[in-house]
């Protein structure tokens, strides 16, 4: 009886290998064309393979097991009409002599599957190694494009569409966007905002490029673009929409429009300037975006006057 147990635990270890093997061979379906390349080593025409002009960011992997092979990074424009590369990802390929005797052949370390071949010493690069690869054998898999990050701030200094000009033109600006802000009433109208009852300013969300300009550089340009020691608005424009404020999103906005704010002060200047925490910002209709753009104008209750 103890051998049969043991003939038994031995018929099912086998068993389980045997599934395991037949497990890791489970490989992508593969074309008859990708075939004739991937298993029985041919090789596709030049200049014809899907990958030879690819210059997108990604990563580059096996048509028949996945594993990854190639970074992008590595590609290069060999003129060989093949997609090639100096650098692999490391224990991606597996190098044998080819059939011929002379060329070394390349192989996904993962598969086996035919790549193509690497060479050495023609100077194409710094590394002086050519890998050249089939298209066939591969896929792309595209980098994961990720959104830049960029600064925001909020300014009102009277009619939007002034503070709107002189920020647009900013270097490091991406954005200028009008809009209301500040207030009690969601989904404002101009004509409610006008109205005097919503508490809302007229303000302009700028996104900026934090690698090109720093929040501190365009609050400083929000002072030298209006009167900021008007305190009942901006101009002829009277009223709360128009007031001169500065809407902070976090704490280190805020000190730095007070050290501005400190400057002037210290200069003799009167600031009627408010400061207030950023609220729910409105995005105005869009007949007002690009107001002085699209008709062709300039501020007339704006100017640039230097002071930093």
């Amino acid at each position: 009886m103890r051998y049969k147990k043991f003939g038994l635990t031995v018929l099912l270890a086998l068993l389980t290998i045997m599934s395991f093997g037949q497990e890791k061979m489970k490989y992508n379906p593969l074309t008859p064309d990708e075939e004739r390349v991937i298993v029985y080593k041919g090789t596709e025409r030049p200049y014809s393979g899907l990958f030879y002009n690819q210059k997108d960011a990604g990563t580059y992997t096996c048509k028949r097991c996945d594993a990854p092979l190639y970074n992008s990074l590595d590609k290069f424009d060999s003129g060989c009409g093949w997609p090639s590369f100096d650098d692999e990802i490391p224990g991606a390929i597996r190098r044998q002599l080819d059939s011929d005797g002379i060329r070394t052949e390349i192989l996904c370390a993962n598969c086996g599957a035919h790549l193509g071949h690497v060479f050495t010493g023609e100077r194409f690069t710094d590394k002086n190694v050519r890998h050249c690869v089939n298209s066939i054998s591969m896929n792309f898999i595209p980098a994961v494009k990720t959104e830049p990050e960029f600064g925001k701030a909020i300014f009102a200094s009277g009619c939007f569409w002034g503070t709107e000009y002189y920020f647009q033109k900013a270097p490091g600006v991406i954005s200028a966007t009008v809009g209301y802000t500040g207030g009690h009433k969601d989904h404002p109208t101009y004509k409610e905002v006008c109205s005097g009852t919503t508490g809302h300013r007229e303000a302009v969300e700028v996104l900026y490029d934090p690698a090109q300009t720093t929040y501190g550089e365009l609050a400083k340009l929000f002072f030298e673009t209006h009167d900021f020691s008007q305190a009942n608005g901006q101009g002829p424009d009277i009223g709360e929409q128009y007031l001169s404020t500065i809407f902070y999103l976090n704490e280190n906005q805020r000190e730095i429009a007070e050290k501005l704010i400190q400057i002037l002060d210290d200069k003799g200047n009167d600031v009627a300037t408010e400061l207030k925490p950023a609220t729910e910002f409105w995005k105005a209709e869009d007949y007002h975006q690009d107001y002085y753009e699209n008709n062709g104008k300039r501020p007339y209750c704006h100017f640039y006057t230097k002071i930093f």
